[in-house]
């Protein structure tokens, strides 16, 4: 088993490491504190061919693979987290779903756009009263001739209402199954469909310079083609995207864990208190390597997880143990970096207020600590 990556992998990482620190880190500060979209970052991601990271060369991808983009979400996440879900979100919930699972006029119409940057999607799951529940999603889909109606809402859509979003795919019930229970399915609705509105955006404690509304659909109509993949399928497909999608947040996590240590060292050595620099103490020196320990650890449980995935192996429970175990570490080294900081930490011009203000969604968000535990559990046969 060898860890090491590749020279092309060590190429790609180093490249977003440098476009993280010269490009975003000069203006996310403004953009976080304005609570502003950074369009200017996201066109550059654009060029640099990472929205098609994992996509083939044939829609316009770079033919790479899942892990090369877990690998640029760290390096972006050691910078900024706002900008690493973005990419996260645009790619694992808002393309992907139709890669996986689209008809091949359904690939050729949203594709081209998502993977080049020009546009992004979003992924409409979650509902105001349905967080963890998936199964008990409350939103309505009627085929009415050759037409879906759809009445619902969905919360908290990341890339759901910029001015680049081209569409969001929503689950919604399209029946009943023979044994009494929904049968759940995933529509395409294009941004600007008549009964389709976004909300205003959240008033966010982090991950401020990303982009997530509310959605509602009050008899919103769209073609009966715009059905993704089979009708009745929709709860699995969303799982298999969820459980992707779990070994990129680890991944954005240890990015956030990581970056934790950077600033720690920084503000290590350059602080002095009783006549030398805090690093020199046993105390600081303790708690930074222990912040390393945490971000090594969760980094290969991610690298498991994603190379189970290509494989071809079941890889359920090792995301699960992935996020889980990347999004707890990722709180620890937040709290521990500001700690550090002291007073300064407290402070917004500092990153690691940042940090610590964007940590703790990540035990939340693309399945809580609890379903983890859940899909852990059950994977062992609990």
């Amino acid at each position: 088993m060898d860890f090491r990556l590749t020279e092309e992998q060590e190429a790609l990482r180093e490249s977003v490491r440098d476009f993280a620190r010269e490009v975003v880190a000069p203006v996310i500060a403004e953009h976080y504190e304005k609570h502003t979209f950074p369009y200017e970052v996201v066109r550059q991601m654009g060029k640099m061919g990472l929205f098609g990271l994992p996509f083939s060369e044939e829609y316009g991808g770079m033919g790479g693979n899942y892990f090369t983009l877990c690998l640029a979400l760290e390096e972006l996440a050691r910078v900024d987290s706002s900008v690493a879900i973005t990419l996260e979100a645009a790619i694992s919930l808002g393309a992907m779903p139709i890669y996986r699972f689209g008809t091949e006029e359904q690939k050729a119409q949203w594709l081209p756009k998502l993977i080049s940057g020009e546009a992004l999607a979003g992924f409409g799951l979650t509902e105001p009263g349905v967080g963890s529940d998936a199964g008990g999603t409350q939103t309505r889909a009627v085929l009415d001739g050759d037409e879906w109606v759809i009445n619902g809402s969905k919360a908290f859509i990341t890339n759901s209402g910029t001015d680049i979003t081209t569409l969001v795919t929503v689950t919604a019930v399209t029946g009943t199954r023979p044994d009494g229970s929904k049968e759940l399915s995933t529509i395409i609705v294009p941004s600007g469909t008549p009964g389709f509105t976004v909300a205003p955006g959240y008033s966010k404690v982090g991950w401020n310079a990303s982009d997530t509304h509310e959605l509602t659909f009050d008899d919103c109509r769209v073609p009966a083609g715009n059905l993704l993949g089979e009708r009745g399928r929709g709860f699995a497909q969303f799982l298999r995207i969820l459980d992707e999608g779990r070994i990129a947040i680890a991944a954005l996590a240890v990015g956030l864990a990581q970056g934790c240590v950077d600033e720690s060292l920084k503000y290590a050595r350059d602080r002095h208190a009783f006549g030398q620099p805090i690093g020199n103490y046993q105390a600081i020196q303790f708690k930074i390597a222990d912040m390393e320990m945490r971000a090594h650890t969760a980094r290969l449980a991610y690298y498991d997880a994603a190379a189970r995935m290509l494989a071809g192996e079941p890889f359920k429970r090792q995301a699960a143990i992935a996020k889980l175990h990347a999004s707890t570490i990722a709180v620890d080294n937040a709290r521990e970096a500001t700690q550090i900081h002291g007073g300064y930490g407290f402070m917004n011009e500092y990153p690691v207020a940042r940090f610590w203000r964007d940590s703790k969604i990540l035990e939340i968000g693309e399945g809580t600590s609890e379903v983890q535990r859940m899909v852990i559990a059950r994977d062992l046969g609990l």
